[in-house]
Formats: structure tokens, C-alpha cells, sequence
């Protein structure tokens, strides 16, 4: 079995390269010492994130930007919800609290707050990763 399989596949989508980067960092080699280490897919364009999906069986966590534009992660999250058969967990970052409505309607599993804090983003995506739903952070 490849090093690849055996890790978490998560997959990153967010047209600021600074927002995937800060996502990369907090995440570190692994979101918590109980989980295996991860591979981390990044994409900039939601064309991109869903031939990769086409195209890949294994994907274990979706963290998606809300604030992306053209095409916001918050849509690409309902989509993936309606149309990818047992889909992944969902994590998607939105720009304010009062946005936790738009969370919610977009099918994700947990949601954060820009600025994004490392701490609750890792533990977030550690919990889903596990198999727990959670309530928006």
C-alpha cells in the first residue's frame, strides 16, 4: 500500500493563495496526534477542485474559503453535497459570525470565522476527520 493512500486526503479550495497558505500552516503534518499525517490537494479554482474530485476516490475532509470569488466555497459546498455520492465532510471558512446561516444552507459540516485562528481550524478538521459532525465554530 502507498504512503499516499495511507494518509488523510484533504483538499484546500480558495482563490487567495495567502488563505490556503495560512490553512496549510495550521493544519501542520497532521491536525492532531491521534490522527495519521495528511496530504494536502490545494486549489485556486473551483473548475479545478471538481476535475480533481472527478477524477479521485479517496477524499477525506473538504476545507473550503467562503470569501473565494469568482466562486465561492460556500456554493462549491452545496454542490458537492448534492452531487458527490457519500461526500466527504465539509469545513468552510465564512467572513463573519452572522454568516453561520450561509453555512448552514451550504450542507457543511463545521464552519470558522476569517481571520482564520490555527487552533480551532486544526481542531475543527480534527474532529471531522474523525467521523464527528459539529455545529458552525
Amino acid at each position: 500500500m502507498s504512503e499516499q493512500v495511507l494518509k488523510k486526503q484533504i483538499v484546500i479550495y480558495s482563490d487567495d493563495s495567502s488563505v490556503r497558505a495560512t490553512i496549510v500552516s495550521a493544519l501542520g503534518r497532521r491536525t492532531a496526534v491521534d490522527l495519521p499525517e495528511h496530504a494536502i490537494h490545494e486549489f485556486a479554482t473551483g473548475a479545478g477542485l471538481r476535475a480533481f474530485v472527478d477524477d479521485r476516490s479517496q477524499i477525506d475532509l473538504f476545507i473550503l474559503d467562503g470569501e473565494s470569488a469568482p466562486e465561492g466555497g460556500l456554493g462549491i459546498a452545496r454542490q458537492l453535497k448534492d452531487e458527490v455520492f457519500n461526500c466527504p465532510p465539509v469545513l468552510v471558512i465564512t467572513g463573519r459570525v452572522q454568516d453561520s446561516w450561509l453555512a448552514a444552507w451550504s450542507l457543511a459540516e463545521a464552519s470558522v470565522i476569517h481571520p482564520i485562528d490555527p487552533f480551532t481550524l486544526a481542531h475543527s478538521a480534527a474532529q471531522l476527520l474523525r467521523g464527528h459532525n459539529l455545529t458552525s465554530a
